[in-house]
C-alpha cells in the first residue's frame, strides 16, 4: 500500500484527534442542555468531529439493561475493555443511570449508528444498530449482536449542574481521554 493510500485510510482518525482552532479555543468541550430531553429521547452533538449520543433512558430501558437473559448476549457485559472512564465503569456505563453519553459510530466499521426503532418497533433495551455491518448496541452502548467486538466509547463528560452535561471534561480528580481507549 502506497503512502497516499495509507494517509487516505488514517486521515479521518488523525483528524478526530486534532480538533480545529475553534474547538481548542473553547476548551475542547461541548456543553449540552438536557433540560428538555424527555425519557426515551436523545440528542446528537459533535465533539472533536465525533458524533456523541446523549440519551435519556426510560425506567423500562434501565430495567432491560439488567435482565440476566440479555446480559448473556453481551460481548463485554462488565465493560472490562477500556472503552469508558472509570467513573462510567458500571452496569449503565454513565455517571447517572438516567443519562447515557457515548460515541455514535460503530466500533467495527465506524459508520454512524441509527436507532433500531427507526426501522422496527421500539425494543426495551433502546438499541442502536450499524446499517453497514449490522452490529447492535444497547442503550448503554454495549455490543450484543453482529461483528463489533467493542462497546461504544464513553467520552469524558461531567454534569456541570442538574441539566447541563459538558462533553470533553472529566469530573474533578479524574483523567480520561479518547486516546486511552482500546478502540474508537
Amino acid at each position: 500500500m502506497g503512502a497516499a493510500a495509507v494517509m487516505a485510510a488514517v486521515w479521518p482518525f488523525i483528524d478526530q484527534m486534532n480538533p480545529d482552532a475553534g474547538v481548542r479555543a473553547s476548551g475542547d468541550a461541548v456543553d449540552v442542555s438536557v433540560k428538555d430531553l424527555a425519557p426515551g429521547q436523545q440528542k446528537i452533538v459533535r465533539w472533536r468531529h465525533i458524533p456523541v449520543l446523549i440519551a435519556r433512558r426510560t425506567p423500562e430501558m434501565l430495567a432491560a439493561l439488567r435482565e440476566p437473559q440479555f446480559l448473556e448476549k453481551l460481548i463485554d457485559p462488565r465493560s472490562e475493555r477500556r472503552q469508558q472512564p472509570d467513573y462510567a465503569r458500571n452496569w449503565h456505563r454513565s455517571i447517572r443511570p438516567e443519562f447515557a453519553v457515548m460515541t455514535g459510530a460503530c466500533t467495527h466499521c465506524a459508520c454512524i449508528l441509527r436507532r433500531l426503532e427507526e426501522v422496527l418497533p421500539p425494543d426495551p433495551v433502546g438499541s442502536y444498530f450499524c446499517p453497514c455491518c449490522a452490529s447492535h448496541y444497547d442503550a448503554a452502548g454495549r455490543a450484543y449482536r453482529g461483528i463489533a467486538q467493542f462497546n461504544l466509547p464513553v467520552p469524558p463528560h461531567v454534569f456541570i449542574d442538574q441539566t447541563t452535561i459538558s462533553v470533553g471534561k472529566n469530573p474533578p480528580g479524574e483523567i480520561f481521554t479518547l486516546e486511552s481507549m482500546e478502540s474508537i
